[in-house]
């Protein structure tokens, strides 16, 4: 797993900062991408990365607000003049279906794939054999949410070394000991998968939140997590402006992150006001309650260890 982001901005898009988008790329997995938020000329950020949009399999909406929505018709769009045909879902907060309908349906759009729109709330809103996504209201001045992306446990690897040393012959029978089934060899001898394979590795776990003041449902849906991405608009100086606008400070995203016993902290959603040089005080203000912490900037790839 790794996260891509195509746009670190808060608002409006500023000369160093797209507005937000972020890819998280599961290509070795699922051999997908899912994008999280499609701010204003997210396909154009796209363009000068190695990602495809026909990869794009799903997209979570994490609030409407313009600068984490209006991306999404010109995407949408193009993802089928370039031949897109696999279908694409996305989920969000009530009002993303007419949205979405509505920017298609006047500039008279057709899309060459199926196209699925999943107005969603709290809780679980996707789930296969691999993969749980879990959605949390956060506090925002409108219905925003945070979402756990939760990888599930992953079997352990063949102890390959163990077999030879047990003249175990390889073949079908190796394939059968990886999935856990008990097998009887042709000179009688049963053999237990659980001595030839390591213990199950436990899935990787990134958490995005939506823009949103520091709340409990923010290190709800971080518990634990290997990647915690939080917005931080404003730095620590900033505190009561970030409370007005239902947004957080560089220091409480790091609260966040200490209380939820995440293992790293990537900040993002930062207001332009803040030049390149001021970022080393961002970064110190967080650091100053949590590491290890980054501040997230376009194009930043981030592989979730």
């Amino acid at each position: 797993m790794e996260l891509l982001f195509l746009g670190t901005g808060a608002g409006v898009p500023g000369k160093m900062r797209n507005v937000t988008s972020i890819a998280l790329k599961m290509l070795n997995e699922r051999g997908t991408v899912w994008l999280i938020d499609c701010g204003e000329a997210t396909q154009h950020q796209i363009l000068h990365t190695s990602l495809k949009p026909r990869r794009i399999e799903k997209i979570f909406i994490t609030h409407l607000h313009g600068d984490h929505i209006f991306g999404l018709p010109g995407l949408l769009g193009s993802r089928s003049f370039q031949g897109g045909i696999e279908p694409l879902t996305v989920y969000g907060p009530a009002g993303i279906r007419a949205f979405i309908e509505t920017a298609l349906h006047v500039s008279n759009t057709h899309l060459q794939y199926p196209l699925y729109i999943e107005e969603i709330e709290e809780g679980t809103v996707f789930e296969d054999d691999g993969i749980i996504v879990t959605a949390g209201k956060l506090d925002h001045g409108i219905y925003s949410l945070g979402y756990r992306f939760a990888e599930k446990e992953k079997p352990g690897e063949l102890l390959v070394d163990l077999l030879r040393e047990d003249n175990i012959p390889p073949g079908p029978i190796y394939k059968q000991i990886k999935e856990g089934k008990q097998v009887t060899l042709t000179d009688g001898r049963k053999i237990d998968p659980d001595k030839y394979t390591s213990d199950p590795q436990p899935g990787k776990i990134v958490t995005v939140l939506g823009d949103t003041r520091p709340c409990d449902m923010a290190v709800q849906l971080s518990l634990g997590a290997d990647l915690l991405v939080h917005e931080a608009t404003f730095n620590a100086e900033n505190k009561k402006m970030a409370h007005d606008y239902y947004h957080s400070t560089t220091s409480q995203a790091a609260g966040m992150a200490m209380r939820a016993g995440v293992k790293s902290l990537c900040l993002t959603h930062i207001s332009s006001r803040y030049t390149r040089e001021d970022e080393r005080q961002l970064l110190n203000e967080a650091k100053e309650l949590f590491q290890p912490v980054i501040i997230a900037r376009d194009f930043l790839e981030v592989l979730i260890n």
